[in-house]
């Protein structure tokens, strides 16, 4: 069985050379306000759009068609026209709201932020009311820190180019200085137009590497009591990190697996992450323009360890596919709001111009056979309101790992 491949960075795209579980649109026009709107410089992510805005979606819902996003990128090129762009409104008019269109730089850059790394300043901004830009959170150390940026901190312009009523992503691609389709290098300045109350300052940043905080483990109640791991999304890395929290855990206090908000990411690396808690077996089914394929865990997890999932309507993606994974199998009770779902699997494909249509090209299914896409995953336990704490306490009556 051919499996998905992790994003390695290539210099150039085979078409079919990857298969990745998104969210939608990270480099799109627009993003929802609300929980999930702020974009980091290095998120590999892409925005939720408002499910009341659209409507329930459902499986098998519209998708863009790979042969006239092609023939429409060729035709522009030969017209002298931009075949990004041609390919791009192919995709709108589809209806396809999870396949989006990347120039070369654009792509290159979004693996290199998959692999957990990337060039920036340090800034999460989301868009407010009245189309103003401010800051939702700050890389502690990177250059925006350093600089006294704080959360609240209204983001005016971006070298001299306002934010007001434009798209996140843009202002996102501005301050890594990916406005012309590649990002600017380590080094390189950006200046920022800001404000706080009735103080307005300029001050210029240089853009540094980075690495994106993707897994956070921590034992808030003490050596022996439980593990908590949060994963914001699945980059390069987060299974092998997954699998040392499991090692560290103490088996006495268990494991709660904090996936609330995390957008998906390398479903590798969900796989991966499953693989820590299975000895093997099935993740998830999937299909690819009607050829049925299946995602295995690898033998050697730990699967004595209590495991509580926390997830909410931000689990998304790569993120339900691992929690509907270990629900169906019986080994962690899964507590918190239900999913989003989605459950639509995208593949890159490079078009003429050098550009990348990444498109909808097919679904995937839990180990029971339940649909994502539409659907998402409803808890063992539906909680609204202090989901952690009532996550604790069904992860102490679950026993010892012993």
């Amino acid at each position: 069985m051919s499996g998905p491949c992790s994003y390695d960075r290539p210099r150039r795209i085979r078409r079919g050379a990857a298969l990745t579980l998104f969210l939608a649109g990270v480099l799109a026009t627009g993003a929802a306000t609300g929980t999930w709107s702020d974009r980091a410089e290095g998120a590999a992510e892409r925005t939720a759009p408002d499910r009341t805005a659209f409507g329930a979606h459902t499986p098998e819902s519209a998708t863009a068609d790979r042969a006239a996003v092609e023939r429409a990128a060729a035709e522009a090129i030969a017209d002298g026209k931009s075949g990004s762009q041609a390919a791009a409104d192919v995709v709108s008019r589809s209806g396809d709201r999870w396949s989006t269109i990347y120039t070369p730089g654009e792509f290159e850059d979004f693996q290199e932020q998959l692999d957990g790394a990337y060039v920036g300043v340090g800034l999460w901004v989301r868009q407010v009311a009245g189309g103003r830009t401010e800051v939702s959170r700050v890389r502690p150390g990177g250059p925006a820190a350093r600089a006294g940026i704080a959360v609240g901190d209204r983001l005016r312009a971006v070298d001299g180019l306002t934010t007001w009523g434009r798209p996140v992503t843009e202002t996102v691609a501005r301050l890594r200085g990916d406005a012309r389709g590649r990002a600017a290098g380590a080094g390189t300045p950006v200046e920022l137009d800001l404000q706080r109350g009735a103080r307005h300052w300029t001050t210029t940043l240089h853009r540094t590497r980075l690495r994106t905080l993707n897994v956070v483990t921590d034992r808030p109640a003490g050596a022996h009591g439980p593990t908590r791991v949060k994963i914001a999304a699945f980059a390069k890395g987060t299974g092998d990190a997954a699998r040392r929290a499991v090692r560290r855990a103490s088996p006495h206090g268990g494991l709660l697996l904090d996936l609330r908000g995390n957008t998906g990411g390398l479903v590798t690396e969900a796989v991966a992450t499953a693989s820590a808690f299975l000895d093997g077996g099935l993740v998830a089914t999937y299909d690819v323009r009607g050829s049925q394929r299946a995602l295995y865990a690898e033998r050697g997890g730990n699967t004595h360890l209590p495991l509580v999932v926390l997830v909410d309507g931000g689990t998304m993606s790569a993120a339900e596919l691992l929690a509907g994974a270990l629900q169906d199998r019986g080994r962690a009770v899964v507590v918190g709001s239900p999913t989003f779902g989605k459950g639509s699997v995208q593949m890159p494909s490079e078009l003429p111009d050098g550009s990348v249509a990444e498109l909808t090209v097919g679904h995937y299914r839990t180990p029971s056979g339940r649909t994502v896409d539409g659907a998402g995953i409803t808890p063992d336990l539906v909680v609204e309101d202090h989901a952690e704490k009532r996550a604790r306490t069904v992860l102490s009556g679950l026993g010892t790992g012993a």
